[in-house]
């Protein structure tokens, strides 16, 4: 039986994926690295410090440091957030479901804490999680599980009890590997990929959430 869900942050709550897009390809030409629009997408759901430093073992720069710039692509979503406010549909509409039904509530995020607590107040969320965890501090972001099962022992639940809701492959094999139940809403053009069904139930929208859906898990 279900008592608790965790959610993931960009991609699910917020659709800030676009901005990490934009802001690494406004940052990464700087120190000249070159990248495509793909080359992003196929990072989706990977901690921005492990992103900056595979670029930087394939193609060294001078001048600024990794944490520069990880710092300046951080920066420049914060400030993306904080304009758009882009919160994805039927967000409130899952967190009232999964209240409705006496669930705790975690944030488990592979992003920084300080755009954790930027979404939090540009959405107005504060207060609502139980738990909010960052993968900032850990050895390691998803896709390894330590967050998931962090948010688990913060909220005093077993994995075995929880449900994880993801959007990036990514996220969801972090999810699993902490042996959670889990529901995943892939983005639009990553939606038909077979590699999905590996989660519990995919959904094309978080407005699918219903009490009979979380009872079912």
């Amino acid at each position: 039986m279900i008592k608790a869900a965790v959610f993931d942050m960009d991609g699910l709550m917020v659709d800030s994926e676009p901005f990490w897009q934009q802001a690494q390809l406004e940052v990464f030409p700087k120190v000249g690295v070159k990248l495509t629009l793909q080359d992003t997408i196929d990072t989706t759901g990977v901690r921005i410090d492990q992103i900056v430093e595979l670029y930087y073992r394939q193609s060294p720069w001078s001048g600024l440091s990794c944490e520069d710039v990880c710092n300046m692509i951080l920066t420049r979503v914060i400030e993306l957030v904080k304009e758009h406010k882009p919160m994805m549909p039927g967000l409130f509409h899952a967190l009232e479901t999964c209240q409705q039904q006496d669930l705790k509530i975690a944030l488990a995020s592979s992003s920084p804490m300080v755009l954790i607590e930027a979404v939090l107040e540009a959405l107005e969320l504060d207060g609502v999680f139980e738990a909010v965890l960052s993968a900032e501090g850990l050895p390691y972001g998803k896709p390894h599980p330590e967050v998931y099962l962090n948010a688990a022992d913060a909220l005093e639940v077993s994995p075995l009890d929880c449900v994880a809701l993801e959007d990036s492959f990514t996220g969801l094999l972090a999810a699993k590997a902490a042996q959670m139940k889990t529901i995943v809403i892939p983005e639009h053009s990553q939606r038909e990929q077979p590699r999905f069904v590996i989660a519990d139930h995919k959904l094309t929208s978080l407005e699918q959430i219903t009490p009979e859906l979380l009872q079912s898990l």
